[in-house]
């Protein structure tokens, strides 16, 4: 139930979808309204610019971004005035806790069929999905749901600052615990706890430390090996707050560089500060990628740089836009990027740095502002 708002929903509504402060639940639970009725309501002037009548979502994170629900079994159903979020019995209390601007449905047999039947009830035609089911359904032409959740409201770019914020802080905190004869898992595993302990739900993906020669791995997951006496230690991670990532890396060096290690760090600096500084509105995603690629190139390195130069982040951790080569997306206010150029020579070194930068009104602003300056432990 929407308190304080112009329309009360109750077990047998259909979800009120004035702006709201505060959402009351079916358990009498009085819960922040994280935009959510906003939210459908978007998706809505977006169904009725396509030609869409009802819609059917089952893709986990959009289901939450839209209504809130995390459980593993969820069907949402979206019409033009009507919203239902059907699940199963493991989900009867959390549904209704958790489920905002829409009915919550709980199903004996199929969540899946009652939505079916729900839909046909509510006098849909054709339904488009995101997954095809049935003759019942259309493809949509584009992921409508998937297009909103690539511009973040106040709500999601405040939880996602706190998320970076908290990866910053547990980097600071990690420094002193890399020490040559450390095995790369034990880093690992430090840092977990410590984001575990201070309120992570979990880590976005499985935290990345690699050393010496794996350095030059972009995915090296810490193992067993032991961090060198000398040589780069690269750390990739992120947390998850309120269902949010955060994603940044860091790449360290122990001992005394080499003049080819030192050039190389500062052309991977160079690249990734002109990366942030091309995000800005109305800039491609293409265009992004090639300001951070050009620096390398003209250092020569370009070789060495073998993936895209960043990705979106939200509640999964790689979302759209895709800063990449030739990708047209053009970035607007609200969308969330990483900047991460790189490179990797194998049999010797790797060297990454990643930074989440917000795109704002007028250029952007980075929500990772971790040290980036060469640290020499």
């Amino acid at each position: 139930m929407i308190f304080c708002g112009s329309y009360l929903n109750s077990q047998s509504g259909t979800g009120g979808f004035a702006p709201v402060a505060y959402w009351l639940n079916e358990t009498g639970t009085l819960t922040p309204d994280m935009n959510h009725s906003r939210r459908i309501r978007a998706l809505r002037r977006s169904m009725n610019d396509h030609g869409v009548q009802a819609l059917i979502v089952t893709h986990l994170p959009d289901v939450r971004y839209l209504c809130g629900f995390t459980g593993s079994n969820a069907v949402l159903c979206v019409s033009a005035t009507r919203a239902a979020l059907f699940t199963d019995g493991r989900y009867i209390v959390q549904a209704k806790e958790q489920t905002q601007s829409a009915r919550v449905v709980i199903s004996e047999k199929s969540a899946l069929g009652d939505a079916c039947i729900w839909l046909e009830k509510c006098g849909a035609k054709r339904v488009a999905f995101d997954r095809r089911r049935k003759n019942f359904f259309v493809p949509l032409e584009m992921a409508l749901v998937s297009e909103l959740r690539q511009v973040k409201d106040d709500d999601e770019l405040a939880i996602m600052s706190k998320a970076a914020q908290l990866g910053c802080e547990l980097f600071e905190d990690i420094l002193p615990k890399i020490e040559s004869g450390t095995t790369e898992i034990s880093v690992a595993a430090q840092l977990e706890f410590a984001a575990r302990s201070r309120g992570a739900e979990g880590m976005s993906f499985e935290t990345i430390v690699a050393s010496g020669p794996r350095s030059a791995m972009p995915h090296g997951h810490a193992g067993p090996s032991r961090l060198p006496r000398n040589g780069f230690v690269t750390l990739d991670f992120g947390v998850i707050l309120d269902g949010y990532c955060s994603d940044m890396t860091r790449t360290v060096h122990l001992g005394k560089l080499s003049r080819e290690e030192r050039f190389a760090y500062e052309a991977v600096l160079e690249a990734q500060l002109a990366g942030v500084e091309a995000v800005r509105p109305g800039a491609t995603c293409g265009e992004v990628d090639e300001a951070a690629r050009g620096v390398l190139r003209r250092a020569k390195l370009d070789e060495y740089f073998t993936h895209s130069t960043g990705h979106g982040v939200g509640i999964e951790i790689h979302e759209p836009p895709r800063i990449a080569r030739e990708q047209e997306t053009v970035l607007v206010p609200g969308m969330v990027v990483t900047i991460e150029p790189g490179i990797y020579v194998a049999g010797k070194f790797g060297i990454r740095i990643e930074d989440m930068v917000v795109v704002t009104d007028r250029a952007q602003r980075v929500l990772t502002p971790a040290p980036k300056v060469l640290i020499e432990l």
